[in-house]
């Protein structure tokens, strides 16, 4: 008789040192692949109404055309180090699901999902909050637009003063973040680096712990309708996009909030949301939502993807007859 096929692996299948180089590496890769889309996404994010940028396509055409190619990956050194907060948050997630199973009488997925990944997010925001702070400023500082005569005619371009809030120059290109840490440490001491750390938690362990619960639970939906022979990996990466569809569009206010309390050093929660509301109305809800949309649906299908490969190649040895593919 054959022995029950596994489809979910758990943290006590694995090899932990294989899984976690893996991880670092693919992690590496998939935040270089995706991250214009943030970039574009902070920027819109964080302008006022539509002052530069009419939408995601408008905004990657001029990145391109007024900074060139590296424009599009400003930050990225700097923002890089979340690879550190990726394992804390993988290693965080595992072990409160594996703590669940083992401790409590929780055994639907979906709840273990949720709770270990808002845990998980817990921990890397807090480890990750400075370096996003840094690299959301070098993602707008210098960033450049048309200055056009009262005619029309596009004379000069001119750097983007308001989004400079720290006065950085904006032609500076070596240095640029050893002078915002400095700037930020110069104003606020320690705690500016935790600025928007409260509003990230807010839009990131729900975003997490969401899209944790909703990953099974659109897995099994899918597999429930498919035949019997289709991959159990695209069927979890299918799941993992429609996930993070879903939770983009339920917590975009939140990362709209978020951003703004961070690049423009607004001092809370509610006052970010009174400025917020008055400049944008209802379109503070949609705001660069179009670009967090599109990141999510293919970071979701490579986070997967990566996951989901890694974990079946780092099984051990006795179980690997035992998992499909």
């Amino acid at each position: 008789m054959d022995p029950p096929r596994i489809s979910t692996i758990e943290w006590e299948m694995m090899d932990k040192g294989r899984f976690f180089s893996l991880s670092m590496v693919n992690s590496f890769a998939l935040r270089g692949l995706l991250y214009p889309f943030t970039v574009i996404k902070t920027r819109l994010q964080t302008q006022r109404q539509n002052s530069v940028y009419k939408g995601t396509f408008d905004a990657f055409i001029k990145i391109i055309k007024y900074e060139g190619f590296c424009g599009l990956y400003r930050g990225f050194w700097v923002n890089s180090f979340q690879i550190a907060s990726g394992i804390g948050y993988i290693i965080t997630y595992e072990k409160v699901r594996h703590s669940l199973g083992v401790y409590t009488s929780i055994r639907d997925g979906r709840v273990k999902g949720l709770i270990g990944g808002g845990c998980g997010s817990l921990v890397s925001q807090t480890l990750i909050t400075p370096f996003d702070v840094v690299s959301q400023h070098m993602m707008v500082i210098g960033q450049l637009k048309d200055k056009s005569s009262g005619n029309g005619a596009t004379t000069r371009m001119q750097s983007l003063s308001t989004a400079n809030v720290l006065g950085i120059d904006p032609k500076l290109r070596s240095g640029l973040a050893a002078s915002i840490v400095r700037e930020l440490y110069k104003r606020d001491g320690l705690r500016g680096f935790y600025r928007g750390y409260c509003a990230s938690v807010c839009t990131y362990v729900p975003s997490s712990a969401l899209w944790w619960m909703f990953y099974p639970a659109y897995s099994d939906a899918l597999a429930s309708v498919l035949p019997l022979w289709t991959s159990h990996l695209i069927i979890h990466c299918v799941g993992g996009q429609l996930s993070g569809m879903t939770v983009a569009v339920i917590t975009n206010p939140l990362d709209v909030i978020r951003a703004r309390i961070q690049v423009h050093r607004m001092n809370s929660f509610s006052s970010a949301l009174k400025v917020i509301w008055s400049e944008e109305g209802m379109s503070f809800f949609s705001k660069g939502l179009s670009a967090r949309v599109i990141q999510s649906f293919f970071s979701s299908f490579f986070v997967v993807l990566g996951y989901e490969t890694l974990k079946r190649w780092s099984v051990y040895d006795q179980y690997k007859d035992q998992i499909r593919w």
